[in-house]
């Protein structure tokens, strides 16, 4: 099991406070198993898993039968009680439940759902200011890498990342058709079912129409007119209720266009992108000339992933490809498949020509080739994914992944004790073993390195723990990983 280490990260300083811990996600993104990770995190013994698409659990389907199943448990003694309900939208009145239980009792509530609403209407009401979301995407390919290390990027491109893909190792075939059945999960029970959808051949065509067309703009008049070219009758206000309801149901993001010289939105049409590639694959089938696209794809979802609003840029005559925001940090992003020609550089580097900010402008591409140029940065495609570090050239081995300057620091520094060579020290842990193991690579100062080998015992223990191994440089530590 991988573990995702990256919504552990933002939902680690949240456990145990006074907040309703919300996590959403497209159907069988990882949101159960990752609901299973928070739960290890918790020592407490007094912890309660309701998943509510399984029958076990259909007498607590009524807000009052929950609501009493849940404060017997949380007044059975005075310790914190930590809820955990999955797929909470099975149960009508769910949001009353959830805000009696937590005026009532002691409890830290962690809820998922497969829906963008789960926190319109009443929730919203009822406990305002008292939850924060975590939205849980498919695997990234650094994730897909640490669960199948033996698979490659031009794998990821054709699978895409559902994580239930590489649990069941199978072969192309089984995969499509494990696809298609986790879209028609998607389909039939987050929007057909959930907005009574009486309509569901307008509803098919139009995701397939989507699906084909993803990446490039388009308008409600370019689906109606296609459409209509296929015989069928509708009004502007159902296509358009239903492209919502594929958004509300993370099948689709529409990506508005921003003004970058203006900086202002724009009210022109949007671009679409699909929640997973490999879903799109297997629905309308793969075709050389979309590669770009499909990377494109990926990047988006990549760049959500880190935390970033995105929007497609406007530079006058010329697009970019990708403009992505967290607070006062802004990158500008174009996606190439190769840059082999002169033409082809020159359109993808001159998309920026003209901004006169200074926020870090990037060229993303297949080629093992640097073509960075007037200040901006060309990386290879794979190696951005990946979060790749690089020292002196060197890149880290297959198994390893990058991981944020912050990630394991609560974790580690619980277990350093006085007694241990790492007390006090300045260290960053760099990257992790992918959930392979708990080892973990730490930096001290510019070209130092450890594996540090999480305990997750505490630092009460004894001094040598965590236990450490001096690697020196990079490349001794790459000759360890090999050979471990």
């Amino acid at each position: 099991m991988i573990k995702r280490e990256l919504y552990l990260e933002q939902i680690d300083d949240l456990i145990g406070k006074d907040i309703i811990k919300v996590i959403t996600g497209v159907r069988r993104s990882g949101k159960s198993v990752f609901l299973r990770q928070v739960m290890d995190q918790i020592t407490s013994p007094k912890k309660c898993f309701l998943n509510f698409e399984s029958l076990d659990n259909a007498p607590l389907l009524s807000a009052d039968a929950l609501y009493q199943h849940l404060i017997g448990i949380a007044r059975s003694d005075d310790d914190k009680t930590y809820i955990f309900l999955d797929e909470i939208q099975m149960v009508d009145g769910w949001e009353k439940v959830v805000a009696s239980v937590k005026a009532d009792a002691d409890v830290d509530v962690y809820i998922t759902g497969s829906n963008a609403k789960l926190l319109s209407g009443e929730l919203a009401t009822l406990l305002a200011g008292r939850y924060v979301t975590i939205e849980i995407y498919p695997f990234s390919y650094a994730e897909y890498r640490c669960q199948q290390p033996g698979k490659s990027f031009n794998d990821f491109i054709v699978e895409g990342g559902m994580p239930m893909l590489g649990e069941l190792g199978v072969g192309p075939a089984s995969r499509a058709d494990i696809l298609e059945d986790m879209f028609n999960s998607v389909v039939l029970k987050d929007i057909v079912a959930r907005h009574n959808v009486r309509d569901t051949d307008l509803l098919a065509r139009l995701i397939t129409y989507v699906m084909s067309e993803f990446g490039r703009v388009f308008s409600a008049n370019s689906i109606s007119n296609y459409l209509k070219t296929e015989r069928r009758s509708f009004s502007n206000d159902t296509l358009m209720n239903y492209l919502r309801m594929c958004q509300d149901a993370y099948l689709f993001a529409a990506v508005p266009f921003h003004d970058v010289v203006g900086k202002r939105l724009l009210k022109i049409n949007e671009k679409y992108y699909v929640v997973d590639h490999g879903l799109r694959n297997a629905i309308v089938g793969r075709d050389a000339q979309d590669i770009e696209r499909v990377l494109e794809n990926i990047v988006y979802y990549e760049l959500r992933r880190r935390g970033y609003s995105v929007t497609v840029g406007r530079n006058g005559p010329r697009e970019i490809d990708f403009v992505a925001t967290a607070g006062a940090d802004v990158n500008y992003f174009q996606v190439c498949y190769l840059l082999g020609d002169e033409d082809t550089r020159a359109r993808e580097f001159g998309a920026f020509r003209g901004i006169a900010d200074n926020y870090p402008k990037y060229v993303l591409s297949t080629d093992q080739l640097d073509f960075s140029q007037n200040g901006i940065i060309h990386q290879n495609l794979e190696q951005w994914l990946l979060g790749t570090i690089s020292v002196d050239g060197m890149t880290l081995p297959p198994g390893w992944r990058r991981v944020p300057s912050d990630a394991f620091r609560n974790e580690l520094a619980k277990e350093i004790h006085p007694a241990h060579p790492l007390y006090q020290q300045q260290w960053v842990v760099v990257a992790d073993h992918c959930g392979i193991s708990d080892d973990v690579l730490v930096q001290m100062g510019y070209d130092q390195f450890l594996v540090v080998h999480l305990t997750w015992r505490g630092s009460a223990e004894y001094g040598q723990w965590p236990t450490i191994s001096f690697q020196g440089t990079l490349a001794q530590f790459q000759a360890f990983a090999q050979n471990t």
